[in-house]
């Protein structure tokens, strides 16, 4: 089985990233370039309701709170995430968008189950 030009590496390999698309990805790369910061995004998206309350989150790190409060704002300026305040506590979710565009980057067309391979099509992440 031969896979069409184009169609057999993740879109980082397939063609070279515009200057403001690599700019605009580093930010999402840097945010989670840290192990607590993943961590907070992973506990976040997979929290019962699609979001957490910072409350759950602080339990889970050896680090006071101004450094988890740091860390989420990271988070929240790269746009991976998003607040809202709910009288004294603040709770947060994950953005798709953000995220999917950071794991576009790396995922190969051909694993893309129910994606239609049309190399005339930019990639989303690709810009």
């Amino acid at each position: 089985m031969t896979v069409p030009p184009g169609q057999c590496c993740a879109p980082i390999a397939r063609e070279p990233l515009a200057e403001d698309t690599a700019a605009e990805l580093a930010v999402l790369l840097k945010a989670v370039a840290d192990p607590v910061r993943l961590r907070l995004l992973s506990m976040i998206g997979s929290h019962t309701g699609g979001e957490a309350c910072v409350c759950d989150l602080t339990g889970a790190f050896d680090l006071t709170a101004p450094t988890i409060s740091h860390h989420l704002k990271v988070l929240r300026t790269a746009g991976l995430i998003d607040g809202e305040r709910r009288g004294t506590w603040v709770y947060y979710r994950v953005v798709p968008e953000a995220v999917n565009r950071l794991g576009a980057l790396f995922t190969p067309l051909a694993s893309r189950v129910g994606t239609p391979h049309d190399e005339a099509a930019p990639s989303p992440v690709l810009r």
